[in-house]
């Protein structure tokens, strides 16, 4: 017999009644007693006999003091007494002694008509003069016979037969997403309120911050829509940005700056599929991410988000979306998610807003404004396209993404004047024209959080909640599913009466409704709504470790090293110092456990990196000392790790308001300089030491040209996220250093913002500049097979003992005639010498003054598939 489809409903039959802990004893007459369904919603197919659990529960948690009777009844829902089901009543009694959590048992027996029909429901009333009665339960008649339920038909079949039995509210609930907490103390508002969506905010879980509550979670919501009559699945989304950061326990990856950084597209899909495993094994379909932006200005607190600053960079990490959705028509898989490409288009090219921060001088935090987050794009439409626009392309193109998340920010084109910004949420041009229209989109676009809220009503211009107007506006852009947190009741009713009224098609709403569906087909929602906890073990597992701790080791960029400071030999007396050496809220960043982070070493399961320092060189003598208090004794080598605390959008601004209900730490000022206890940690263990190693765990550049002197090997190490031990990989060289930096690195403050192509580019390190400690030579002679002119480069008397080039003149010619029609990895090595060569040129004072320009231009060149130019570039630099 084929299973029940709701056989994996896990959780949703939990108490609804709290079983409370033992408590000490206390006087008969002191305990309450409540009786409930332990399963508040039962699904059954027509023809059976649904057993439904009641259940009693004591105040004190201790056995009944007396009998409970409860008298039980089917009551009136909507299917039909007699025809669809057997009215019946009877009494329950639950005897003196009871434990706390005792269930018991009633029938209900339904009929079979054979007719294909919608669902029904039979609620059962609870009736006690013996207790407090809490949840009735009610028994669902599933859905059966309709063709929208038949899995052997195409998708675009189902959707248009459920489209065509929808009424005008249930397609305006389906374009609805409400947040977890406004209805976890009701969640029959999923089914009054019709929801399409439920999602989680950074922060907001089950009490019990658990894989296993999750799923119960989620499932509990499902089966509230399954008691609606066309049984239309939820679809839960969470931003799970570097891992399923809300979850404890999850493994936390290096965020999307730390991914970059790597260069790695396969490693980058491997992260992405392991998100996706991680997020469906606790009940959730949906994922909000990637972030796609291209980021222009590190004064952006979310730039940490973005893979890099050069489009060509991000589009190269879009096999993220590859890892999450899975192949074509795999997004039903139990480690697959729907992925969403954010934030369409401009978020990381806003123009930051000097009057802004200086205004914000001396106000309390939660009077400052944001001087660059949700800002406005001013651009002409030539820049738009090649730099904000380039990743949505191939996102919706070459990677099917699911769903698409309108920016907050707003965008003002030159060519019609500036003053006349659009937001983004309104701009009918750029969602229905460009992403819909002329990229084909057919996947749904997701406002984010309160989106329409921003778009301003003339007839209301300080309002800053909803109005209609604001509703139309934004549907009619091409919005298809509103975030709406906590005003989805009124977004429904509001929608309700601009369709009613004509301002809103039914055409439109249509599209909205079917886009939304045919994900949901895709996921396989329909066959299988509730979630099972059979993966749950996938949450934090070793294997996803090793990849979180692979990426942690790719993700460093090696900028400075001098006398071959780096690798670390593993017997070294270390001295480690620095408040982001033993931090693992500081090390994961922001979007995780909280939206903004949390500072703290205990935050998330995980190793920090003095973790990872002592687990990959047991042999190592280490001397920690946070803030370097301690004295250094006989240390050799000092290890500084320094950087920021976490943040999130808004708040990570430069110049923009601290986060006053954060941790201590975090509500420090923002800013593009390490703070100033973080600069004497760095001088205190740089004078006191013969060599200094200095890792800054950042989401952006730290501005550190006036200390680098001091400084022997200098790590950008991002947001390596749980996996410290990764960053210790490489500081003893169990990994060679490979990064390369996503984002150009400011000599100063006033340079900023600066990107890879601009005139008078001269940071302190281009864009793609990275140290490697792996030889040069063993590269190359990896991918040396069947290449005779690539051997003949590698002849031993062109080369350095350690593997680095010696005779550039004689082995750089023959190397450039290999680049024509060359397979990718020997493509790779060559250029990977000659940047090497160009690099060590810039160490030894050798190369010209354009240098930055050259180096950062080659790595464009490469990453837009020119490896003829970039050879070209690095090799005038190493001339």
């Amino acid at each position: 017999m084929r299973p029940h489809r709701y056989a994996a409903l896990v959780g949703a039959g939990a108490l609804a009644v709290a079983l409370s802990p033992a408590l000490p004893a206390a006087a008969a007459d002191a305990q309450t007693v409540t009786v409930g369904a332990v399963r508040p919603v039962q699904p059954a197919t027509e023809g059976s006999r649904v057993p439904v659990d009641v259940a009693v529960s004591t105040s004190d948690g201790r056995p009944l003091a007396a009998a409970v009777t409860v008298r039980w009844a089917t009551g009136a829902g909507t299917a039909t007494p007699g025809v669809d089901y057997a009215t019946a009543s009877g009494v329950l009694t639950f005897p003196a002694g009871s434990p706390s959590g005792t269930a018991r048992p009633v029938t209900v027996t339904l009929h079979r008509d054979r007719a294909a029909e919608t669902a029904e429901t039979v609620p059962l009333t609870l009736d006690s003069a013996d207790a407090t009665v809490g949840t009735a339960p009610t028994v669902v008649i599933d859905a059966h016979g309709l063709p929208y339920l038949d899995r052997r038909l195409p998708v675009r079949r189902r959707v248009d037969d459920l489209l065509a039995r929808m009424t005008l509210a249930e397609k305006i609930g389906q374009m609805t997403q409400a947040e977890r907490a406004a209805v976890a103390d009701d969640p029959g508002r999923v089914a009054r309120w019709q929801l399409g969506s439920v999602l989680s905010g950074g922060g907001s879980t089950p009490a019990s911050n658990t894989p296993a509550a999750w799923v119960e979670m989620v499932n509990g919501l499902q089966a509230q829509a399954m008691t609606t009559r066309l049984q239309i699945p939820l679809i839960y989304g969470v931003d799970a940005v570097h891992g399923h950061g809300n979850v404890y326990g999850a493994t936390v990856f290096p965020h999307n700056v730390g991914l970059g950084a790597t260069r790695d597209p396969a490693l980058v899909e491997r992260v992405g599929h392991a998100t996706a495993a991680e997020v469906r094994a606790t009940g959730i379909p949906w994922n909000f991410a990637p972030c796609v932006c291209v980021s222009r200005d590190e004064r952006w607190g979310r730039s940490y988000e973005s893979f890099g600053e050069d489009p060509a960079l991000v589009v190269s990490m879009e096999t993220v979306i590859d890892g999450l959705q899975g192949r074509p028509g795999r997004l039903a898989d139990d480690d697959r998610v729907l992925a969403t490409a954010k934030h369409f288009a401009g978020d990381g090219d806003t123009d930051y807003d000097e009057a802004t921060a200086a205004a914000n001088e001396g106000r309390p935090w939660w009077e400052q404004k944001y001087p660059i987050d949700q800002g406005v794009t001013v651009t002409d439409r030539d820049h738009f396209a090649r730099v904000d626009l380039a990743p949505y392309g191939p996102a919706v193109r070459r990677h099917r993404v699911g769903s698409v998340m309108p920016s907050f920010s707003s965008v003002d084109w030159t060519e019609d004047g500036l003053g006349n910004p659009t937001k983004m949420h309104a701009n009918p041009d750029l969602i229905t024209g460009e992403l819909k229209g002329r990229l084909g989109f057919d996947g749904f676009v997701i406002t984010d959080w309160e989106g329409i809220h921003q778009i301003p009503d003339p007839a209301d211009p300080t309002n800053g909640g909803l109005t209609g107007y604001k509703v139309r506006v934004g549907v009619n852009a091409g919005s298809d599913m509103f975030m709406e947190p906590n005003t989805a009741e009124q977004f429904e009713q509001l929608l309700l009466a601009e369709a009613t009224a004509g301002r809103v098609s039914q055409a439109r709403i249509d599209d909205a409704v079917r886009r939304i569906l045919r994900q949901k087909f895709a996921l396989g929602l329909f066959e299988q709504p509730y979630a099972s906890a059979a993966n749950v073990d996938q949450v934090g597992s070793a294997a996803h470790r090793a990849i979180g701790r692979e990426a942690a080791a790719k993700s460093q960029v090696l900028l400075k090293n001098s006398g071959q400071a780096l690798p670390l030999r593993p017997d070294t007396k270390l001295y480690v110092a620095g408040r982001n050496a033993d931090d693992l809220g500081n090390q994961a960043g922001g979007w995780t456990i909280a939206w903004q982070g949390v500072s703290g070493a205990d935050t998330i399961p995980g190793t920090s990196i003095l973790d990872g320092i002592r687990e990959v060189a047991p042999q190592a003598r280490v001397t920690y000392s946070a803030d370097a208090s301690a004295p250094t004794g006989d240390a050799q080598v000092g290890v500084v790790v320094v950087g920021e605390t976490p943040y999130a959008e808004g708040y990570g601004d430069v110049g923009g308001p601290e986060c006053g209900w954060c941790t201590v730490p975090q509500q420090e000022e923002k800013s593009l300089r390490l703070q100033p206890a973080d600069r004497a940690v760095v001088d205190k263990v740089c004078a006191a030491l013969p060599t200094c190693v200095v890792l800054v765990v950042s989401g952006r550049p730290q501005v550190v040209t006036d200390q680098l002197g001091e400084i022997d090997a200098l790590v950008a190490s991002w947001l390596p996220g749980s996996e410290g031990a990764g960053v210790a990989d490489v500081l003893f060289g169990r990994r060679p250093f490979t990064g390369r930096l996503p984002v150009s690195w400011p000599r100063a403050e006033a340079q900023v913002p600066i990107n890879v192509g601009d005139a008078d580019y001269r940071p302190l390190y281009p864009f793609g500049w990275g140290l490697r400690t792996d030889p040069a030579r063993s590269r190359l002679a990896a991918v040396a097979a069947d290449r005779p002119q690539v051997r003949a480069a590698l002849a031993a008397a062109t080369w350095n003992a350690d593997g680095s080039l010696r005779n550039a003149p004689e082995v750089l010619p023959l190397l450039g005639r290999q680049l024509r029609g060359g397979d990718p990895a020997l493509v790779d090595a060559i250029l990977a010498v000659v940047r090497d060569a160009a690099q060590a040129a810039v160490v030894r004072g050798t190369a010209p003054a354009d240098w930055a320009a050259l180096i950062a231009d080659a790595e464009h060149a490469q990453l837009t598939g020119d490896p003829l130019r970039a050879f070209t570039l690095l090799v005038r630099v190493v001339r």
